[in-house]
């Protein structure tokens, strides 16, 4: 089949006397929205970084990168949620994750297993407002299955250590649910009653499995390939689910999730109809979207990418983020999704970052800017909970390299020079410092009762460049509909690329400007958007002046 094609390895705080953040405590369903502790719609806006269920066992890019400079990039970009595909090998006696370069970055991994450097992703995304959703991408890190099980990985195994993350993390509200097996295709089946290829049932025993340990969790369920002759992407084919839902033990918790994909993964019949790309919203209609529309349960396009090489991908790209709502005027009411990938290193997609693992694809970054949904604000952490607030002095030297995901036709070898200057200090708001610190409050501007104040976090520092990121704070009385920040920077520091801001630069003048989805800020809540600079020095401190409208 065509799709045999697809992937597979593939903030707002909380304002004084005001309700709590949309996002807060463990989530459920009601209908088609995905509502909070408090009854409050949220969107998941987030993004795929792949690894664990590679033969690395560890997510990709720990050889060029600190994982918190990435996680710090990720919430920059507005992104809110991460989904981590992981494989049954972590679980295994001596699991050992490789491809991390310690060398000023990552020190806080060092000897760690493959399990307990999730709980260091998971803790550290939740501590800035961010959430997980785990997703059992394969049963072993060598290829994707067709079933959930295999003869080496028997379905006893999958339930298992579906249970052991849902006791991992049982009280920890960073991870809001787990997606129970990445694309299921051909034969799996969708009500045949067949237990040994009906996805429907398999999916049910799963999530019983796992809402018996933790009731709390949302049970994320991807489609199949092909039901009553009809067939599309792997995971993409939701047709049966209306007539065949899925009934847990515990009402209000699944999620149905569709993957959607464009041609620089494989051809599919739309994309030759005369009418593309008019025929979409009909294609998705049918195969997934139905489930949205007519309000039987949440949609969360949990993949879906593209090189964006063609202009068929162009159109495909432009025309499926209209069809999931953009957040102005639809909020949480509208479908959830996570963008394949953060990783360049997907052969048949690539990703948010380019190939360096630090500079932004700022224009497919930007295709995704009318979905982008508001962070969080901090998780509870659970047993394994809490974040990591000390320096760790632990060093590495030498070369990691790092080989790409599963059936994804690219590689990408990440050299790490042991170059980067930047040292992980874990400060109490879960920032990574470089060398030079680089933060400083920026003055208070506006007009009556707007205002707001910026500071400048320098993230990550090397010979010749950092990356940084601004917090942008409220701190009038009624909520902004625009911000800019600005400053002049002390030495030769030149911005190469931004995001979640349009930041322009004259000699060492520096403006940045909001931008559509990001301008509205509650009183006393936060934004942030972070760039990328060169410098042939330490990164200096300049003040700030913040402008509210």
């Amino acid at each position: 089949m065509l799709a045999l094609l697809s992937l597979a390895g593939q903030s707002h705080a909380n304002a004084a006397a005001a309700p709590a953040a949309a996002g807060t405590g463990y989530w459920h369903t009601s209908g088609r929205q995905i509502l909070d502790s408090s009854n409050q719609p949220v969107r998941i806006a987030g993004i795929n970084w792949f690894g664990f269920e590679t033969s690395n066992e560890v997510v990709h890019g720990l050889w060029s990168r600190d994982y918190k400079s990435m996680i710090d990039q990720m919430k920059t970009l507005g992104y809110n949620t991460i989904r981590l595909p992981y494989s049954d090998d972590i679980f295994k006696p001596g699991a050992a994750a490789n491809s991390i370069t310690f060398y000023n970055m990552n020190t806080d991994l060092q000897g760690l297993s493959p399990l307990q450097i999730m709980d260091k992703i998971v803790n550290y995304a939740g501590s800035i407002g961010l959430r997980v959703i785990l997703d059992r991408h394969r049963p072993d890190s060598s290829q994707q299955s067709a079933l959930w099980y295999t003869s080496a990985v028997p379905e006893s195994t999958w339930i298992t250590d579906l249970k052991a993350l849902a006791t991992r993390y049982q009280g920890n509200t960073a991870v809001v649910g787990i997606d129970l097996h990445n694309e299921p295709h051909d034969p799996a089946c969708w009500g045949c009653g067949d237990t040994t290829v009906d996805w429907r049932l398999a999916a049910e025993r799963a999530g019983n499995a796992i809402l018996g340990v933790n009731p709390n969790l949302l049970i994320f369920v991807e489609g199949i390939q092909t039901f009553n002759g009809t067939s599309g992407w792997w995971g993409g084919n939701l047709m049966g689910a209306g007539q065949y839902p899925v009934e847990l033990n515990v009402a209000n918790r699944v999620v149905y999730s569709a993957h959607d994909y464009a041609t620089s993964v494989a051809q599919q019949t739309w994309f030759t109809d005369p009418s593309f790309p008019s025929n979409m919203p009909g294609v998705w209609d049918k195969y997934w979207g139905y489930l949205f529309k007519q309000n039987i349960a949440p949609v969360w396009v949990g993949e879906f990418g593209t090189t964006l090489q063609s202009t068929i991908d162009q159109q495909w790209l432009k025309a499926l983020v209209s069809y999931m709502l953009p957040t102005s005027g639809n909020g949480g009411d509208s479908m959830s999704w996570t963008f394949w990938s953060w990783n360049p290193d997907s052969g048949d997609t690539g990703g948010i970052l380019k190939d360096d693992w630090q500079t932004v694809d700022t224009v497919k970054d930007g295709y995704l800017s009318s979905i982008k949904a508001p962070t969080f604000g901090g998780s509870t952490g659970g047993t394994n909970g809490g974040t990591s607030t000390g320096t760790s002095t632990g060093t590495s030297t030498g070369t990691s390299t790092g080989t790409s995901s599963g059936t994804s036709t690219g590689t990408s070898t990440g050299t790490s020079t042991g170059t980067s200057t930047g040292t992980s200090t874990g400060t109490s708001t879960g920032t990574s410092t470089g060398t030079s610190t680089g933060t400083s409050s920026g003055s208070t501007g506006g007009s009556g009762d707007k205002g707001c104040t910026a500071t400048l976090h320098v993230d990550n520092q090397w010979d010749a460049g950092f990356t940084a990121s601004v917090t942008v704070t409220n701190t009038g009385t009624t909520a902004t509909s625009g911000w800019k920040v600005a400053w002049t920077w002390g030495g030769n520091q030149q911005e190469t690329s931004g995001w979640s801001a349009t930041i322009t630069q004259s000699g060492a003048s520096v403006s940045a400007v909001n931008l559509s989805y990001n301008g509205a800020i509650a009183p006393a809540a936060s934004t942030s958007f972070g760039f990328q600079g060169t410098s042939s020095g330490a990164v200096g401190t300049p003040t700030l002046t913040c402008t509210a409208s």
